[in-house]
């Protein structure tokens, strides 16, 4: 509860040193009567009217301690708020070609890393719709976008290589891919986090298809470049004579296609980052998250309620029982 104008509580603690002055000038002004021997006066009591004939006055102390609360206008406020919050579309197009195993992003592989951290960054979010799109030679459409993010979470944390699509780096089909879930969004921005290792060397789409669609429908693309170029060993794992599994390595050339993904960047508006450790592709994914921040609007509105006429009411009560009880039981009657 709070009170529209507080002043009038300030009076209230001058009503205290009144009553007492009231008592202490009413012994003043106490009658006086004749009498031939003090002995007399020592038998007389006092009456239970005259012991409680200050009743009346409380009453009406308290009448008016009840009207200062109701001037003060208490009031009981009750707030609402509204959020506006304009919400961003982010579809992200993940490489899971087996050149993601190789072990160089310390202390994991690049798979690893870019899970890792993906999942951080879904975690950061709260308004936003996310989206999964995985690829090697082929895509697909893991989690479409969605504010469900325990579920892309689960999805993020079970993604492995291609095992059972066909084998390469379909970035073109990639980013088509990421496009069409994009295109009908009404979201004010839309965005697709691109992540790869590798050249386009699969897929029906070209890339430059792609871009010219993505540029089309105003969709923003941060492209991101993992892992380090050049010679590189591939972890393979295969069975001994035993049965048991024994992971052996095998060298492969690994080149990141930087040309591409920075105009795939430049053209529709994004950025292009290299990130050839852990520590590189966090910070990446913190550059997006200062970049792409939802928009949230906050409305407070606040509805007061008057609650002094409770008060008026009682101080109303009190008077007149002052009064009641001061012009019947209390009255004096002239000599």
């Amino acid at each position: 509860m709070s009170f529209a104008s507080p002043f009038f509580l300030f009076l209230i603690p001058i009503l205290v040193p009144f009553f007492i002055w009231f008592l202490l000038f009413r012994k003043k002004r106490r009658p006086t009567v004749l009498a031939p021997h003090f002995f007399y006066l020592k038998q007389v009591r006092p009456t239970l009217r005259a012991q409680t004939v200050w009743i009346p006055t409380v009453l009406f102390l308290i009448s008016l301690t009840f009207l200062l609360v109701a001037m003060a206008r208490p009031q009981e406020a009750t707030t609402k708020i509204k959020k506006n919050v304009e919400g961003i579309d982010i579809m992200i197009a993940f490489d899971i070609s087996d050149s993601m195993l190789i072990e160089d992003m310390h202390p994991v592989n690049r798979l690893e890393s870019a899970k890792d951290t993906i999942e951080k960054f879904v975690s950061g979010r709260s308004t936003d719709r996310i989206g999964l799109v995985v690829f090697s030679g082929e895509s697909y459409t893991r989690v479409p976008l969605t504010l469900d993010y325990p579920l892309l979470l689960e999805s993020v944390k079970e993604v492995q290589t291609s095992r059972n699509i066909k084998m390469g780096t379909a970035i073109g089909v990639a980013l088509a891919n990421a496009v069409a879930r994009l295109k009908d969004s009404t979201a004010k921005s839309r965005v697709i986090i691109f992540l790869t290792d590798g050249e386009n060397n699969s897929g029906t789409i070209a890339p430059d298809t792609a871009l010219d669609i993505a540029k089309g429908y105003g969709i923003k693309i941060y492209s991101i470049g993992i892992g380090k170029d050049g010679q590189a060993q591939l972890p393979v794992v295969l069975e001994d004579a035993f049965g048991r599994k024994v992971k052996r390595y095998r060298p492969m050339h690994s080149k990141v296609n930087e040309e591409l993904l920075s105009r795939m960047a430049n053209e529709t508006g994004g950025k292009f980052w290299r990130a050839t450790t852990t520590k590189d592709l966090k910070g990446v994914f913190n550059a997006i998250d200062r970049l792409e921040k939802s928009k949230v609007e906050v409305n407070q509105y606040t509805k007061y309620k008057e609650l002094f006429q409770d008060f008026l009411r009682w101080a109303v009560v009190f008077f007149f029982l002052g009064g009641l009880i001061q012009w019947t039981a209390y009255r004096r009657v002239p000599a």
